[in-house]
Formats: C-alpha cells, sequence, structure tokens
C-alpha cells in the first residue's frame, strides 16, 4: 500500500490546500520515518489516529476537503540545494564498516546515527516537504503539511539534533524563487492567483514553535549588520537556558543589539504584517507540550479555545492570516501518542473544523493503538502545574527587544 500527499479544495472561489502523508506501512514515508531512532512508531501512530478520527475522509470538512498527492522521493540535487556533496555522500551510501571517521566529521553519531533505511528515509521527508512546497508554489494549493518533516537541526554538512536532511531550509529556498508559472485555472470561475506580486521577489517567514531553538534554519540564513531588505525572515520561539541543547549565540534575545544582530534572524514571535510574507513557513514541534518525556520545560496546552495554546497559535495562523500561503512541518516530540493527538487537532483546525478536545480516542478494530493512549483515552493534552518563572523584568526586557527589532525591520523594509 503506498504512501501519498493529500491536498485540500475547498469552496467555489478561492482554494486552500493542505498536502499531507498518508498511513501505510510498506515501501514508503510512513515506514521509514517510523525507524527514526529518537521517534520510533510515530509516524505511524499520526496518521492511524487521523485516519480513526475520519480526518482523511472527503467528507469531514465542508470547507476544505481533501485529495490525495503522492509526494516525490528527493533527488541528490534536490538535496544539493542546500546540502554539501560530501555530507550527501557520506548520508546516502551504504556503511561497509569503514567510515568511523566520516561518522565523527559528519555527526552520524550519538544522537544522530545511522539506522536501517537511513538513505530513504531522507530522500522521502526531503522529498515529501519539497512536494508540500512545490504545491503552495505552483499554486495547486494554499495550505500544505509534511508533519513527518520540521528536521530543523540538521546543518549544511553535519546531521544533529536527531535531524539529518534539513527539509525546512530547503522549502524555503525553493519557495523564495520567483514564481515559477502563471495562475492556475481549475474551472471557469474559479483561478489560483500568483502567489507573489509579480513587481518583487517572493518572501517566506519562517515560525518555529518547537521547544528547542531552529539553529539549522536560522543559521543557514543569518546575516549580520544588513542594510538592504531580505526574502526571508526566520523567528523562534524555544527554551534558552545554559546547558540546554542547542546551544547558540543566536537563541539568545538580542537585549542590547549590535552590529551582530540580524533582525530577520529573531528569537521572538513578530508579527506578520511588518515583513509582509507571500509564504509561511510553520514547524509545529509538540515537544513543549506538558507532559514531554525529553523536554521537561514549557507547559504549553493544546486546545483552540485557551489563549496562547499551540491549537490557538496554529488556528490564527490559519484563519487571521490572509493571502499568505502556508507550509505546516512537524519536528520534535517525544510521547508519540501525544504528537499523534496534536498533529490530529492541528490538522482538523488547519481543516476548519476542529475536534472536540474532550472526545475520546476511537477504539475499533480499525485502531489497534488505542491502549497506548492511557489513563485518559481522550484527545486533549492538557497544560500540567509548572510554576511560570519568566519574572516580569524578562518580559518587560523581552518586549523592549521586539519593538527595538520591530523597527530595524520596518527601517530596512522601507529602505
Amino acid at each position: 500500500m503506498k504512501f501519498r500527499l493529500w491536498r485540500i479544495l475547498t469552496g467555489p472561489v478561492t482554494h486552500f490546500s493542505f498536502v499531507l502523508p498518508s498511513w501505510s506501512v510498506s515501501q514508503d514515508l510512513i515506514k521509514y520515518s517510523s525507524r527514526l531512532p529518537s521517534n520510533p512508531g510515530r509516524s505511524i501512530l499520526v496518521h492511524s489516529l487521523a485516519n480513526a478520527f475520519g480526518l482523511l475522509s472527503y467528507e469531514f470538512s465542508s470547507l476544505r476537503r481533501l485529495q490525495l498527492v503522492k509526494p516525490k522521493p528527493a533527488t541528490i540535487n534536490d538535496l544539493g540545494a542546500y546540502h554539501a556533496r560530501n555530507y550527501l555522500d557520506a548520508l546516502l551510501r551504504t556503511p561497509d564498516g569503514t567510515d568511523s571517521e566520516d561518522m565523527s566529521e559528519f555527526g552520524l553519531e550519538d544522537d544522530c546515527p545511522r539506522f536501517p533505511g537511513l538513505s530513504e528515509y531522507i530522500c522521502l521527508v526531503a522529498g515529501a516537504t519539497i512536494t508540500a512546497a512545490n504545491a503552495l508554489r505552483f499554486g495547486y494549493a494554499d495550505i500544505a503539511i509534511n508533519w513527518d518533516g520540521g528536521r530543523h537541526h540538521a546543518q549544511k554538512s553535519r546531521a544533529s539534533g536527531f535531524c539529518y536532511v534539513a527539509d525546512c531550509v530547503l522549502a524555503i529556498l525553493l519557495l523564495k524563487k520567483t514564481q515559477p508559472a502563471p495562475a492556475l485555472s481549475l474551472s471557469s470561475d474559479t483561478t489560483i492567483p500568483n502567489a507573489t506580486p509579480s513587481h518583487r521577489k517572493p518572501r517566506v517567514m519562517y515560525l518555529d514553535l518547537d521547544v528547542h531553538f531552529s539553529d539549522g534554519v536560522s543559521q543557514a540564513f543569518y546575516s549580520p549588520g544588513r542594510s538592504s531588505s531580505t526574502q526571508v525572515l526566520t523567528v523562534s520561539i524555544h527554551h534558552a537556558a545554559p546547558g540546554f541543547f542547542p546551544s547558540s549565540p543566536l537563541a539568545q534575545l538580542p537585549f542590547d543589539p549590535s552590529t551582530s544582530f540580524d533582525p530577520f534572524t529573531l528569537s521572538l514571535s513578530l508579527l506578520e504584517d511588518v515583513f509582509k510574507p507571500d509564504y509561511v513557513v510553520v514547524q509545529c514541534g509538540v515537544d513543549g507540550l506538558a507532559g514531554d518525556p525529553k523536554c521537561k520545560v514549557f507547559n504549553w496546552s493544546l486546545d483552540v479555545a485557551a489563549e496562547g495554546s499551540l491549537g490557538w497559535c496554529v488556528s490564527r495562523i490559519v484563519d487571521d492570516w490572509k493571502g499568505i500561503r502556508k507550509l505546516f512541518l512537524g519536528g520534535g516530540g517525544y510521547h508519540a501518542p501525544n504528537a499523534a493527538r496534536t498533529w490530529a487537532y492541528l490538522t482538523s483546525i488547519i481543516l476548519g473544523n476542529p475536534l472536540d478536545i474532550s472526545i475520546n480516542i476511537p477504539d475499533d478494530p480499525s485502531h489497534s493503538a488505542f491502549p497506548l493512549y492511557a489513563p485518559s483515552f481522550t484527545l486533549d493534552v492538557p497544560a500540567g502545574n509548572m510554576l511560570d518563572t519568566n519574572s516580569k523584568e524578562y518580559l518587560a526586557e523581552a518586549r523592549k527587544s521586539f519593538e527595538r527589532a520591530s523597527e530595524m525591520l520596518q527601517e530596512i523594509m522601507q529602505a
């Protein structure tokens, strides 16, 4: 049974679309994603729960309907748009027992070991994200998703933080290219407009919601001291503390901006109306949710009705950021049933028909993973009892930093 990506088509005038991997365990995306050592079996859970809730049914939402789109595995040239060739050679070749030096040089050890099917995994994950980005870029979709993507720690020449391939960077590089085709007419009265006005190059905003800093993506587009506009703005909302991965000077708030500060590489949320992007790439890592076994530093909840929750943030991006094409990716998250809960719930929000947060996990013969959702057996991932240790002084400094960054962005964008 082959894995596919779904595309969502909406009403008769404006079309929103959505690309998502399917739920099979044969020789394709879900099978190899489920072999990832940091997240064994997670992809299978994610897609089986989406199926059990009926999210894959054409009838689930009258606003945005699903249509299958098959992803194309990435080629060596696709991957080489960002990654160094010697890294790809080491990453994709079959190990022969003599590559210990390469393993150390390219980070293929410790948290990023080789595993059976690594080369297939790399090509499938990157290919799924590239397929999703192209669906946006060529006008087939306004919203696209690859929950197996979002590998935001991968470097140009090195694996890092459970991430082997920089699919986020590959998507951004693709989206920032000049619009490749005219508007596509789907019927006599329906047209998907070009994503980008003809008078300028496309602008891409990257928003990272993972508990870890998006070092791989932010570093790829970091350019301090710039005096002119750029096509890419990266924003990361994360936990930063001594000893917390990853260690990067870019992870800290720029309380004292200097020539080394790049306002287009931020670690704080920024309103999209300053940058005016044509695309937004959203990395929806779920390791910041309460109960994550590896990252016990955030206390995020899921319910769309709770202001500031993950569901609330995604609903605002989907419903309030008008005229912007959106690519949603997965990321971290080491409690696999909670990752499945979250991405199923976010899928329902994107489809315009949010599931009831208190709904029971389906218990039927087609959903054998039901016991893994103990003890609540419900969809919700509620906040815990963790104390908020952000002081008023720190939040005031954060606001001041944000305002200064906004001013710098406006000055550069208007130059």
